[in-house]
């Protein structure tokens, strides 16, 4: 299974947000920075994730962005469920195919996703980020920020 770099962006951003103390905010200009992501690209990515409420942004002087629940209660499954959004697999109906009444490749791939997001339902942010050790030099050299 393949996601789409929507997802994947919206994943790398909440494993940013999880390493930050939970009293600081960062801005999405510094999430895109990190990851080489265009801005524009990543505000679209963290509005959907507001919206969600995975995030919490504040606007104005002295606001930003920060994790909007905590990360043990932030389901991975739930989050590329509702970031992606083709998680069918194929199409039949585009083209047409007119194997589409004795097919059952749409049914053995409807299981594969199934499998695919119960294994992802298994974790949680928090799991995504127990080694945050290892990540945190990976993000901020000197460590994470004040």
């Amino acid at each position: 299974m393949r996601l789409t770099t929507y997802t994947d962006f919206g994943l790398r951003t909440l494993i940013y947000l999880a390493l930050l103390p939970a009293d600081k905010q960062t801005s999405i200009a510094k999430v895109s920075a990190h990851y080489q992501v265009s801005r524009n690209h990543m505000v679209k990515v963290i509005h959907k994730l507001a919206t969600l409420g995975y995030v919490s942004s504040t606007r104005g002087k002295g606001g930003g962005i920060k994790l909007g629940l905590a990360a043990e209660e932030v389901c991975i499954g739930d989050v590329v469920r509702a970031l992606e959004s083709a998680l069918d697999g194929i199409d039949c109906q585009s083209p047409a195919c007119c194997l589409t009444p004795a097919c059952r490749l749409k049914f053995a791939l409807t299981r594969a996703v199934d499998a695919f997001l119960e294994v992802l339902d298994q974790y949680t942010l928090a799991d995504l980020v127990e080694n945050k050790d290892d990540l945190i030099p990976l993000l901020w050299q000197d460590g994470l920020p004040e």
